[in-house]
């Protein structure tokens, strides 16, 4: 007689595999560059408005073409990715944002520049909903919040190290060498994942891909498991809709859910990306000399590594929400108070060092509870749409932050308006922890059995 077992009880029961530190460490890597990408235009605006002889305002759509390309990528890569696999999408999605970051650093005027960054951002929107999809679907959950932050904090890291290359490559060479780094970077990732990176062994089961492969997957994550006789299975779907990932997300029982993760992650992004595409611009204007505020958004950006170990911790062991809401009142206190330390360099940029740090830390655990609340036929969809929905949040960054700059309004002021973005994931946080609590779960279980 054939014996189930259940793959999320596998994996939960069984130590971190080699397998799977793999899956991690190539995910945290693809989403590295993914930073470095999607910040470049942060630090190339102010070469460019000089160079080209262009307004702030001028430069707003270019900001926000990629951002744009986000949005629609990430929503449409998400049913693509349930359907044909995370594997796949991840290594097109890798190709594309290359070769048109590449061709973006031939562009000799704004209407060039903003088309091959829409485009490459079309591709960038799936890279970091399937790298968070592919790190839970191997994840155990005990362990899930901290994973999925660190490869969050990916983002950051090659946010920074975006910032520390421009400092040197800008002025030594030119815009177009950054660009030509960030092409080619993804590229060399697009070979490595496809030569090493399984596929999603949740999406081979769901997909009843031959025994044979995914026994293998088995044997790589936990060797002296015996497989005679047992058929791995996935976990008993809340809905009906199995074979529609789109309308699982909007279904009657994750709805309510979804659309308090979609609030959240547009907000949480419209805080970060304005800071991350406008800071140095913001610092110059503010009195900082260009490589004094290359390094500050740098430095801020190095704060989102640390803040996403300390948030997955305060995730794993006390309460995802609750976690998070600690992570952002940190954030809300040092973006109230910023403004008390003036022009000093050293003070100013510590104070964007921890904002950098609880800001980007919480909002790349908000990806945590995305990928542990929607089930795994549905994941990599309601992963994406949580990022699609939540890039119009990015969006609306890139021309507030022109706006604000318009305005004369000092950097103290827009730290002090971007708090309040902030203090609504903090009320969408708790809605979300009452109305989904492990006890209403639960009951809401029991009440479906016994109808």
């Amino acid at each position: 007689m054939t014996q189930q077992v259940d793959l999320r009880e596998f994996i939960n029961e069984n130590r971190v595999s080699p397998l799977q530190k793999l899956v991690i460490f190539l995910c945290l890597m693809i989403v590295v560059v993914d930073g470095i990408d999607i910040s470049i235009m942060g630090f190339v605006a102010p070469v460019i408005k000089q160079e080209w002889g262009i307004s702030t305002t001028d430069l707003a759509p270019v900001m926000s073409a990629a951002l744009i390309g986000l949005a629609l990528g990430a929503v449409i890569s998400g049913p693509l990715a349930d359907k044909f696999g995370r594997k796949k999408l991840l290594i097109i999605n890798l190709i594309g944002f290359g070769l048109f970051t590449l061709l973006a650093a031939l562009s000799s005027n704004v209407t060039e520049l903003m088309i091959y960054r829409l485009i490459a951002g079309l591709f960038m929107g799936g890279v970091m909903p399937q790298a968070v999809t592919l790190v839970t679907d191997y994840s155990p959950m005990r362990i899930n919040g901290r994973m999925v932050t660190i490869i969050l904090s990916g983002f950051t890291i090659g946010a920074a190290i975006g910032g520390f290359l421009a400092a040197w490559v800008i002025p030594h060479f030119n815009w177009h060498a950054m660009m030509i780094i960030g092409g080619v970077l993804p590229l060399i990732l697009a070979m490595l994942a496809f030569f090493i990176l399984p596929e999603s062994i949740g999406y081979k089961v769901l997909k009843q891909h031959p025994k044979e492969e995914i026994n293998a997957l088995i044997k790589r994550i936990a060797p002296d498991f015996d497989m005679t006789n047992k058929e791995i299975v996935l976990p008993k779907p809340k809905t009906n809709t199995v074979n529609n990932p789109v309308k699982t997300v909007i279904s009657p029982f994750y709805v309510l859910g979804s659309f308090l993760l979609w609030w959240s992650y547009a907000s949480g992004l419209f805080v970060v990306y304005l800071l991350g595409s406008w800071l140095p611009m913001m610092s110059n204007e503010f009195g900082f000399s260009i490589s004094e505020a290359s390094l500050i958004t740098a430095i801020y950006q190095l704060g989102g590594p640390i803040g996403c170990i300390a948030c997955g911790y305060l995730m794993d062991k006390l309460n995802p929400y609750l976690g998070l809401v600690i992570g952002y009142v940190i954030a809300i206190f040092f973006m109230i108070f910023i403004g008390e330390v003036g022009h000093n360099f050293m003070l100013y940029s510590t104070m964007c060092f921890f904002i950098g740090m609880w800001m980007n830390g919480a909002n790349a655990g908000i990806n945590g509870i995305s990928s542990a609340f929607y089930p795994v036929f549905a994941r990599a969809t309601g992963n994406s749409w949580m990022h699609g929905i939540g890039r119009l949040g990015a969006v609306a960054s890139a021309f507030a932050g022109a706006y604000f700059l318009s305005l004369g309004w000092p950097a103290s002021k827009i730290f002090l308006v971007l708090s309040f973005p902030a203090m609504g994931i903090i009320i969408a946080l708790l809605i979300m922890k009452t109305v989904y609590s492990p006890k209403k779960m639960q009951q809401r279980e029991l009440d479906n059995a016994q109808a």
